[in-house]
């Protein structure tokens, strides 16, 4: 992200990231020199971000509309480019010879916006906050390669400690990190924002804090109006590469993907990342120059929920049966307008080790479909149910899955609707699912690892259809101890296979950003992870 990735659920349909809970509108309660008609401040930029579903912590935020925020508030000590190559931020280097023990050394003179020092204490200190158990930190299980990460977040009981013993603060700019074992990505997970440093202050109130962060990243927090907007202004300090060329930004709440876009079309916003499908088929001719169509490192998923009655102790046979009669060639070419392209595989084709499984499991075969579903004794009542988020234009194309799955087995499908994105969530975190969740994750660092043990490693704080699978656990454990970052991606190209056999999840297709920008600004790019990249918007 820029300044910053998180793991990210992504809200949207044909898209990285939609969600909202209130209709579009704006706060014109700032007196930063003469604002628009719109409330919105001279020199800012505004873009459709819905509600955040957390308060603004680092480690407490894995959804997209939260991670716009953070990344635009918090840089960490790497991030990636367009290949997804990792690019030094605030960190001068990340260094090991052996994969356990991992060298940071930072850029000196970089400092928080309350104007302390960003230091390795800043860090150490963060990382040893995000890890503990009473802190309850939906990302805590990302420190868990540490030493030490057990005595603070232990499965059961109070921590033994308050800090990790692999983390060592060498000097002002330096620090180690030694791992429980060799880890010859550990790098590459650095890019995700929940690495982020934290300032002195945030320990006195972290609830207070998340309402109003103190971040070291390109922009400063402003203001908060809930289910309204969010908005951040220029850091003139920043030392990053990543500084913004804008004045400001505003995250606006759309409760539909066609009410942002009729903004963006009469002027009344800037940028919108995702148009709905009723609008794809005209938003080129409409927006011009400023359409943007370009994939990304993202795949949308069906999730089954392992605790529910329909699949609780069911046979991977009737999930790739249920696969098979899931049309994703007509699907991605009519409800979806040619926006998605068909998987082949449990991850997109930008990370290191994506590979063609040679799998008909992701075809189309009606009668394939019913047979192995027979074979694995069916759906229990015949019935299932796709929860998703009706804030971000999925009602279309889950209504042509269930359709499909209907008329290709005769077990019936409905769309289960949440209100918006953060509900969504919601029932998921709590295990509320009634069968299965559309799933779309967009990469926080370009290795197959991601798209794999972040989502189905029993641990996994994403693992939301609570798969657990002991072979599985063991074959990423292996891969783990790799020599190289090349054999651990091996390693887990035969997890891949083996999740084929075990079907945690039904692959649907892989993401294309398809959004746009108006007149009034210009330079609008897409970073790896199909994220807008804000701080190089220019405004005209």
């Amino acid at each position: 992200m820029r300044g910053a990735k998180s793991a990210k659920w992504v809200a949207g349909a044909i898209v990285v990231a939609m969600a909202a809970t209130a209709c579009g509108g704006s706060d014109s309660g700032s007196d930063k020199g003469k604002g628009n008609a719109s409330g919105k401040p001279a020199g800012y930029v505004s873009i459709d971000v819905g509600e955040p579903q957390k308060p603004l912590i680092p480690a407490d935020t894995n959804e997209t509309n939260g991670s716009y925020v953070i990344q635009s508030l918090f840089t960490q000590l790497l991030d990636f480019d367009a290949q997804g190559n990792i690019v030094y931020t605030n960190a001068e280097s990340v260094e090991t010879t052996d994969s356990k023990t991992w060298t940071v050394k930072l850029k000196a003179g970089w400092k928080f916006h309350n104007g302390e020092a960003v230091t390795a204490q800043s860090y150490v200190d963060a990382w040893n906050w995000y890890a503990n158990i009473k802190n309850n930190q939906q990302n805590s299980f990302w420190f868990g390669d540490i030493a030490g990460y057990a005595d603070v977040h232990p499965e059961k009981g109070d921590p033994k400690a308050d800090k990790m013993s692999g983390l060592k603060v060498v000097d002002e700019t330096t620090f180690t990190i030694e791992l429980a074992e060799k880890v010859p990505y550990f790098n590459y997970k650095l890019g995700y924002a929940t690495f982020a440093p934290l300032p002195k202050v945030f320990y006195d109130d972290p609830k207070a804090f998340g309402q109003k962060p103190v971040g070291n990243g390109p922009y400063k927090f402003e203001k908060w109006t809930h289910k309204k907007l969010i908005q951040v202004a220029a850091n003139p300090d920043y030392q990053g590469p990543n500084k913004a060329q804008n004045k400001g930004i505003q995250f606006k709440n759309y409760a539909t993907l066609e009410a942002a876009y009729q903004d963006v079309v009469s002027g009344n916003l800037d940028i919108i990342r995702q148009v709905g499908p009723t609008d794809l088929p005209k938003y080129k001719q409409d927006l011009g120059d400023g359409a943007i169509e370009q994939p990304y490192a993202a795949i949308q998923s069906l999730v089954p929920a392992f605790y529910s009655k329909t699949f609780k102790d069911i046979d991977p046979k009737v999930l790739q049966g249920l696969s098979m009669a899931i049309d994703r060639d007509t699907i991605t070419k009519t409800v979806l307008n040619n926006t998605r392209t068909p998987a082949t595989s449990f991850t997109p084709p930008q990370v290191k080790g994506n590979q063609d499984l040679g799998t008909d499991v992701f075809t189309y075969n009606p009668e394939k479909a019913k047979q192995l579903i027979t074979e694995g004794g069916g759906v229990p009542e015949n019935k299932l149910f796709i929860q998703y988020n009706s804030d971000g234009g999925h009602k279309e194309w889950v209504t042509a899955v269930c359709e499909s799955i209907r008329k290709a087995t005769g077990v019936d499908c409905v769309g289960d609707a949440k209100p918006d994105f953060p509900t969504d969530l919601e029932a998921r975190d709590n295990d509320q699912v009634k069968s299965m969740y559309r799933g779309g994750w967009v990469a926080d660092y370009p290795v197959n690892v991601n798209f794999i043990k972040e989502l189905y490693h029993t641990n996994a704080e994403s693992n939301n259809g609570r798969f657990s699978d002991k072979e599985i656990d063991g074959l990423m454990a292996a891969a783990d101890k790799a020599n190289s970052l090349e054999e651990a991606v091996k390693g887990y190209q035969e997890v891949e296979k083996k999740l084929l056999e075990k079907m945690p999840a039904i692959p649907l297709w892989y993401y294309r950003i398809n959004g746009g920008h108006g007149k009034a600004v210009d330079n609008v790019k897409v970073d790896f992870h199909g994220d807008l990249e804000l701080p190089g918007v220019t405004v005209k």
